[in-house]
């Protein structure tokens, strides 16, 4: 799940030219692409490294921690603890994927697919573990991605 998210990241951008320079995309509301990346010197390997480790290690542990593990439960019970992991309920599950996919930007409709397939798995699994270990999958893959294809703007 964690390779069919990655792919769903990446294939907008590589199936149509220019995508992310739609004005849905690219905007004062949603942002423009820029990478964090300004100068070669950020292209170091051990800048490079910290960023993967960072992306795949930190971020997918604390990211569905909150999402899934937390807020999916939050809204439906402010005593999260009283409601179980993976419980569904159609307003936490999209108000979840729906603020998933604003932080991600003027990546919001990838950041939007992937929390839906995110969501649907802490549903099906139960497990936020799995959450965790699918989102580092596909942040792997898609550090694998940027470094080995220059495509720096996917880190911003």
């Amino acid at each position: 799940m964690g390779a069919l998210v990655f792919l769903i990241w990446v294939a907008p951008d590589r199936l149509v030219h220019g995508y992310r320079d739609f004005l849905v995309f690219s905007n004062p509301v949603v942002g423009h692409i820029r990478t964090a990346l300004v100068t070669n010197s950020h292209h170091g390997a051990w800048n490079l490294s910290l960023r993967t480790a960072r992306a795949v290690l930190v971020v997918p542990f604390v990211e569905e921690l909150f999402w899934r593990a937390w807020l999916m439960r939050w809204l439906i019970d402010r005593d999260f603890q009283r409601v179980a992991l993976g419980t569904y309920a159609p307003f936490a599950f999209w108000v979840t994927a729906f603020l998933f996919a604003s932080e991600h930007g003027p990546y919001w409709d990838v950041g939007l697919a992937a929390g839906i397939v995110y969501n649907l798995w802490m549903v099906r699994s139960k497990s936020v573990a799995d959450c965790i270990l699918m989102h580092a999958v596909t942040n792997g893959l898609l550090c694998f991605y940027i470094i080995w294809t220059a495509q720096w703007q996917y880190w911003m």
